[in-house]
């Protein structure tokens, strides 16, 4: 490990993975830590979970309740114990020379979990971090039937998530929101930035935990963290043989059957995760124009992982995700908010296709711990390729005026993306210092061909002739670098600062072509080939200060900037938005006060939060119809304000309650639009995609069948509460405060569960996503179903 310091940074890059390798050879004051696993009536927990944070050191107790780790330099670690029906324990203990640990776990029925996140690029416990952080486990997931990331509406605080139509999410939190392709809210998946709505894959399943970050994130993550960050992780494979088999059956069709399975190849070595989900239902909507069912669909996901542990501290993992999904009705919808609520479910459309949807998503990882310092080498590669079959309705009408196509072969509309990242950081056994530092990386080549139809009825939408495509062509490069480091100061055990800084560059090209195609005769050149340039450049700075009142009682203050990078407009079918304007970076100036509590002995937390957030140089985003081209200018600042509220208590035995609170007063302070040639000035109007309340109440109670057995029968109740939000920034088109109610009742053993479950119980008619046009989307009826799951432990 000296060896390994003294090599300069230029070459460390090239060697860290061999000198990572050899590095145990020299590693001194090595010790033997030994623990049992026992539980409040002093019985031995077998198959319980024991890792060292941060550290390659993780194993499974025995029948016996014992565990062991061999060769532990010494220092100071948190072990994270967990075991099946048990809460979750974080427990610091100090390494020096052979020693040995007693766990005791209590049932969950009686205490909460100590979660252990990763929101900082580090494993720790969540009431340390200094921002507001939600976190569902893997047991949570399932009880709130979260199957996609949308449905962690108003589960999260200032959360707000919906579907335009093409099965893409598009996400908003405390007010920083957006309609463009480059998100508001980074979203990970087992640590793979989903860089845009191109490569995302939203399915849900087989899931340990999703962390949601609200706030920016711009110093650890990069851009379009502007709003926050959604890390999803699931569930790797280990030294033990684990494995599940879902099925589930619903409302409208719906079918999902899910298989898993995680194995050691050779113990200690070489484990394999594979898992797949197919997931299709008929449909909600009837298309009036042919009486047919509109929106029928299906999709597979596939996760598989290989993971090669070369030593106690080196490994290298393997990663590789595929979704392939068929809509044979994308973009159901009603030509405005009234016809949508007083016709529910049905649409009127002459030009129905299938949405063709298939993304890929591979990363490799090479993770090393040492005496000295961590490394971890992060390479992923994401590709989409999305069309449809034959041209798609553009007016939302049985007229024939115009129609959308984009089935131009694989040349075009075919996302490809590649990232890097290098990141040190501080050991383990760091005590007053805790540091991450790396480099970051990615490259993004997007071609999109699209031809706007206007047939025999164009004269409705303003067209002077019939029967002619127009054809957009735009083709986007673009890569970017970037440098970023932060720490974490412990000035005493009660005081700690954190601070933080990211250099971002970002290089864009995009190249437009025009051409105007009548019917049956070859296309002419409208627009010939032409191209354009930007840079952009970003820093963002993180500062925080947290005083620990005591082990279980947490205040802190935190600023962080983020940013949304910036772009070139694309070539559209109106002449007055001329294409290539570039737009610069969005920056958000985040400050926050909050509070994070256990109580009661772990059966009681409570996090509050207060928060201010600045966005200047706001992207407003314009849809230019028919083409359905965005053109996004900077044209607005944006001030938005709130408070945050999160408790959950096990009031006694088998009753949990959770409640959630959101509130968000986001306005815009200067907002100047272009309207036919003018200045609209919606100066003080509210934000898009923003609620100005959410709120979650969910009551649960788990009555146990019998003594010392893992079965119980449980019983759930949801109530969730959107304020009033708007999908337009004239704040014409919106949707009233309402509530859904949701339930959930059956039976659950240590391998087998099986419930019955409902959705939208009453049947709540509302608006969940709106085009500025007035093209609505409603939100999903009353749905029943079953869900059955045998588990492999």
């Amino acid at each position: 490990m000296i060896l390994c310091s003294r090599i300069r940074f230029k070459k460390l890059l090239g060697l860290v993975l061999m000198l990572c390798i050899s590095a145990s050879v020299f590693a001194q004051s090595r010790s033997r830590l030994s623990g049992t696993v026992k539980n409040a009536a002093q019985q031995p927990v077998p198959g319980a979970n024991a890792s060292l944070l941060n550290t390659g050191y993780a194993t499974s107790a025995n029948l016996q309740g014992d565990f062991v780790f061999y060769n532990v330099p010494a220092g100071t670690y948190v072990l994270h114990v967990t075991g099946l029906g048990y809460a979750a324990v974080n427990q610091n203990i100090t390494v020096k020379g052979n020693g040995s640990v007693s766990i005791y776990l209590t049932e969950t029925n009686k205490r909460l979990d100590e979660v252990v996140v990763t929101a900082q690029k580090r494993e720790e416990d969540a009431a340390q971090v200094p921002f507001s952080i939600t976190v569902l486990s893997a047991k949570q997931v399932q009880d709130y039937n979260i199957r996609n990331l949308k449905d962690i509406t108003a589960i999260v605080p200032n959360l707000y998530s919906a579907n335009p139509g093409d099965n893409r999410n598009v996400t908003g939190i405390r007010g920083i929101a957006t309609t463009s392709y480059d998100p508001a809210v980074a979203t990970y998946i087992d640590g793979v930035n989903q860089f845009g709505l191109d490569t995302y894959i939203p399915q849900l399943f087989d899931v340990d935990r999703i962390e949601v970050l609200r706030g920016p994130q711009g110093t650890l993550y990069g851009r379009n963290a502007m709003g926050g960050v959604i890390n999803v992780l699931t569930k790797q494979p280990a030294n033990t043989l684990t494995g599940f088999a879902e099925a589930s059956y619903g409302s409208y069709g719906q079918q999902r059957y899910s298989l898993g399975i995680r194995v050691p190849l050779v113990k200690n070595k070489l484990f394999l995760g594979a898992a797949g989900l197919y997931d299709g239902f008929n449909g909600f909507y009837t298309n009036l124009f042919n009486n047919s069912k509109l929106d029928k669909q299906h999709s597979f996901t596939g996760n598989y992982y290989l993971k090669y542990l070369a030593s106690q501290s080196f490994a290298l993992t393997l990663n590789i995700k595929n979704y392939a999904n068929r809509n044979y009705g994308p973009f159901a919808l009603s030509g405005s908010p009234a016809d949508a609520l007083s016709i529910p479910f049905k649409v009127n459309q002459n030009a129905t296709t299938k949405m063709v949807d298939n993304i890929f998503n591979a990363s490799l990882s090479a993770n090393y711990t040492g005496r000295n310092f961590n490394f971890i080498s992060s390479s992923t590669y994401q590709q989409n390729y999305r069309y449809y079959t034959t041209p798609i309705d553009g007016d939302f009408s049985p007229l024939d005026a115009v129609s959308v196509i984009n089935n131009y072969g694989p040349k075009f509309n075919q996302v490809k993306v590649g990232t890097q990242e290098f990141r040190f950081a501080a050991p383990a056994s760091a005590a007053n210092w805790k540091w991450t530092a790396g480099v970051y990386g990615f490259y993004r080549y997007s071609p999109s061909k699209v031809g706007t139809h206007f047939g025999a009825d164009a004269a409705a939408v303003g067209s002077p002739i019939t029967d002619f495509t127009s054809i957009n062509t735009n083709t986007e490069r673009n890569y970017g670098a970037a440098v970023f480091g932060q720490i974490v100061y412990v000035i005493t055990p009660q005081w700690d600062i954190t601070a933080g800084l990211r250099y971002d560059y970002e290089h864009k090209k995009a190249t437009v072509k025009g051409e105007f195609q009548p019917d049956g005769a070859d296309a002419i050149t409208t627009q010939a080939d032409t191209s354009s340039t930007a840079n952009f450049k970003a820093i963002t700075p993180k500062l925080s200060l947290a005083y620990h009142i005591s082990p279980n009682n947490n205040l802190y203050v935190t600023y962080s900037r983020g940013f949304r990078a910036g772009g070139i407009s694309q070539l559209g079918s109106d002449p007055s938005q001329p294409p290539l304007f570039s737009y610069k970076p969005e920056y958000s100036n985040s400050y926050e006060a909050g509070s994070k509590n256990t109580l009661f002995n772990n059966r009681l937390t409570l996090n509050l939060s207060l928060f201010y957030v600045r966005v200047n140089n706001a992207q407003v985003p314009t849809l230019i119809l028919p083409a359905a081209i965005v053109v996004t200018k900077n044209a607005g600042r944006l001030n938005s304000y709130g408070a945050e509220a999160e408790l959950a208590a096990s009031l006694f035995k088998g009753l949990n309650l959770f409640y959630n609170f959101g509130y968000t007063h986001a306005r815009y302070g200067n907002l100047q639009v272009p309207n036919q040639g003018s200045i609209l000035n919606l100066n003080g109007n509210r934000q898009v995609y923003t609620p100005d309340v959410t709120s979650m109440l969910a009551a649960q109670y788990g009555y146990l069948l019998g003594n010392n057995t893992h079965t119980k029968l449980i019983a759930r109740g949801e109530w969730r509460y959107l304020g009033k939000q708007y999908y337009d920034l004239a704040n014409n088109i919106g949707q009233g405060a309402y509530s859904t109610f949701n339930a959930r009742l059956g039976l659950s053993t240590t391998r087998f569960d099986a419930f019955v479950w409902g959705s939208n119980l009453a049947d709540k008619r509302y608006i969940d996503y709106a085009y500025d046009f007035g093209a609505s989307h409603l939100g999903n009826p009353r749905m029943y179903g079953i869900t059955v799951r045998a588990n492999i432990l």
